[in-house]
């Protein structure tokens, strides 16, 4: 384990620590293990650095430290230092993975899921297909009736009542201005499969303003899960193909609409900045991207928004950041000003609001009982919000919120939506 560390662990960039002691109080795994200092990125810091040098001997109990964190990044905003802890935690995994004997489930599994559904779109489709026959050919209904997911972990069942129902047509938007400006829309994997209808209301909702909208065919998903579980070097494949599919002066910016997405989205450039091939095309891949409240407000969604007409009532509205969106590509006061406007709206700001949910990515999939704990404890502060709608950016957060949602018995009176989807229904409630 120690070779594997020396070459994929960076040495300068764990030297960059200072174990002030900063990030303790933003990592929810520290927090949520009566402040465990091998669950806090300080912690895991040390294990990388003392691994890398043969001061302690690799075991479960280190790998269980590392697989535990939720890769949130909250604490890259808290470091005075500026450490690079995504990039660590990222190398730290690919090394473990490059040495780690894997039973056979598990590498069948990461099989199916890196080389084939995030490495393919259409491989996914077929999945998301069979989960669409799921819903409409009423098997979801008597699964539901029979009891039937009670045989199966909780989590698997609370993650089920939060699938997305099947698209349903998005009505078009009529623009308000001429087009402006070219977009190359970046749909993602699961934002184009399970949240179809999300992805057409973001086309609609950005030629409503004026903006003419593209949508290379040949993109890919954007290789943050293999990123996250220590399988980069297959994920640089996804990157080289967007980074080629998007390489064109036909549009003045790349949107996404998933916060995930968009945190690694912006490191292309990172990690493709030694390669001849594709340096340059990263670099302007990354000087193109933004985020769709972003986007939305350089297209005046908020003049827009201040001409419709008032509502006669409103319903309260609060927002749940997305940790990578909020911590690595530091958008946090667009998505807010955008609901602070939406007329039919009053916004409510939630108690720790930037903190995780526990979705991560599949992370909720991976570590159900730290997830499910993360959940609670954000369920509590929405709680005391009491809204009626509860606002995303992001898919795994939404799908995290559902589930919460559902699990608190809230579902009568709560819903949880993406941002996207909110502006949509306000607009087109007055056009």
């Amino acid at each position: 384990m120690r070779e594997s560390f020396e070459q994929h662990v960076d040495e300068a960039l764990l030297l960059d620590c200072m174990r002030c002691g900063f990030c303790l109080s933003s990592c929810p795994t520290y927090l949520h293990t009566e402040q465990d200092e091998a669950q806090s990125p300080r912690g895991r810091i040390a294990l990388m650095k003392a691994i890398r040098e043969g001061k302690v001997e690799w075991d479960t109990s280190i790998e269980e430290s590392f697989n535990l964190c939720l890769g949130c990044r909250a604490c890259e905003p808290a470091c005075p230092a500026g450490v690079q802890y995504g990039a660590l935690i990222e190398q730290t995994k690919e090394a473990i993975q490059e040495v780690k004997p894997q039973k056979r489930l598990e590498k069948t599994v990461r099989n199916i899921t890196f080389n084939h559904l995030f490495a393919e779109k259409k491989d996914l489709n077929k999945v998301v297909k069979l989960v669409h026959f799921y819903q409409k050919s009423g098997l979801q209904k008597v699964t539901r009736k029979i009891g039937f997911l009670k045989l199966f972990p909780p989590f698997l069942n609370e993650m089920e009542k939060a699938l997305p129902e099947v698209p349903r047509k998005v009505e078009e938007l009529t623009p308000v201005k001429p087009s402006t400006i070219k977009v190359a829309f970046f749909t993602g994997c699961l934002m184009e499969s399970l949240f179809q209808e999300i992805n057409d209301k973001t086309v609609q909702l950005l030629k409503l303003l004026g903006a003419e909208v593209m949508i290379p065919k040949e993109q890919q998903c954007c290789g943050a899960l293999h990123g996250h579980s220590g399988e980069l070097e297959k994920g640089l494949n996804n990157v080289k193909i967007n980074v080629q599919a998007f390489d064109s002066d036909d549009f003045d910016y790349i949107v996404n609409n998933a916060g995930g997405c968009g945190a690694f989205l912006s490191e292309y450039e990172k990690h493709l900045h030694d390669n001849p091939d594709f340096a340059e095309k990263a670099r302007r891949f990354s000087n193109k991207l933004i985020d769709i409240s972003s986007l939305l407000i350089n297209l005046g969604i908020i003049d827009y928004l201040k001409s419709l007409p008032l509502s006669e009532s409103k319903v309260i509205a609060t927002y749940q950041d997305s940790c990578h969106l909020r911590n690595v590509n530091k958008v946090f006061e667009q998505p807010r000003r955008i609901l602070e406007n939406l007329p039919g709206i009053q916004y409510r700001e939630m108690k720790k609001a930037d903190s995780c949910c526990g979705s991560a990515g599949i992370y909720n999939l991976l570590q159900p009982k730290m997830a499910s704990n993360i959940l609670n404890t954000k369920m509590g502060y929405v709680k005391e919000v009491n809204p009626s709608i509860l606002v995303t950016s992001n898919p795994g957060c939404l799908m995290q919120m559902k589930a919460g949602i559902a699990k608190e018995g809230l579902s009568s009176k709560m819903r949880a939506v993406h941002i996207v989807e909110l502006v949509y229904e306000q607009v087109h409630r007055v056009v």
